[in-house]
């Protein structure tokens, strides 16, 4: 049965479908020291179509951000084809090597001074027929920064993004501005900050979009260090939806 026919209360049938989408998804753990991995071609198709990055003989875009010790990067799968991929670099009071972190550097080190910490995505890229045939795409690559934010219980969840896609993440993960433009790493376009409270993910973000949901086994199957960088990770949305469908089911027994 799909989760679409069995969704209750405010969760729409668009949320609840892709929980049906995940069905067909796997997540794969990329290598850095595999140079020619196919999500590092894909990055540079990605960026060659709107010439953001120049023409190399490899067809490959990687960097030195790859290759630190808080980086993961992963490519999501629909039919076992490559459709997106992403990067994002754990960022703590010991450790701020970052993207974000190396651009907004004034932004961000008085918020680690006080404890806090950051998950901070970038070189989300994407086939672009894909694109077009999942036009929720984005939602189910996201979902990996979304099960990493908890995972590592981050304080928030940075978003550096064009100006023209901060309505997205405003919309989604109620994300709010840090800094105003600036040019980032060789790319040709500006990017502002943004950041989400990962305590208001939890707690509002679920409710409206459960296929962002996981089970720890997920997490610690995408996220522990022992993990097998090409080991095929299956989301597990569904399932933590059914159980937190279940544990409310609970509650309100018991309540009455």
């Amino acid at each position: 049965m799909s989760a679409a026919t069995t969704g209750t209360g405010d969760q729409s049938r668009f949320a609840l479908t892709l929980i049906d989408i995940l069905d067909r998804v796997h997540y794969r753990r990329v290598s850095p020291d595999h140079v020619f991995d196919p999500v590092y071609r894909l990055r540079y198709e990605a960026y060659r179509r709107e010439e953001s990055v120049p023409i190399n003989t490899d067809e490959i875009v990687r960097d030195e951000f790859d290759h630190l010790p808080n980086a993961q990067c992963f490519g999501v799968y629909i039919d076992d084809k490559l459709v997106s991929s992403l990067r994002f670099h754990h960022i703590t009071p010991q450790m701020r090597h970052a993207p974000s972190h190396s651009v907004f550097t004034d932004i961000l080190d008085p918020m680690l001074d006080q404890g806090q910490s950051f998950i901070d995505p970038g070189r989300f890229t994407a086939d672009f027929e894909a694109s077009l045939a999942f036009p929720a795409l984005p939602f189910l690559t996201l979902r990996i920064v979304v099960m990493a934010s908890i995972h590592y219980e981050a304080s928030f969840c940075l978003s550096s993004v064009r100006p023209e896609h901060v309505a997205f993440y405003r919309r989604v993960f109620n994300s709010r501005q840090l800094a105003g433009a600036r040019y980032y790493h060789g790319l040709s376009f500006p990017m502002v900050l943004y950041a989400a409270e990962v305590d208001a993910i939890q707690e509002r973000v679920f409710t409206r979009y459960p296929f962002f949901m996981s089970t720890r086994e997920e997490r610690e199957a995408m996220f522990e260090h022992g993990a097998a960088p090409a080991s095929q990770i299956v989301p597990s949305a569904r399932l933590a939806y059914e159980r937190a469908v279940a544990r409310a089911r609970n509650l309100r027994i018991a309540a009455e």
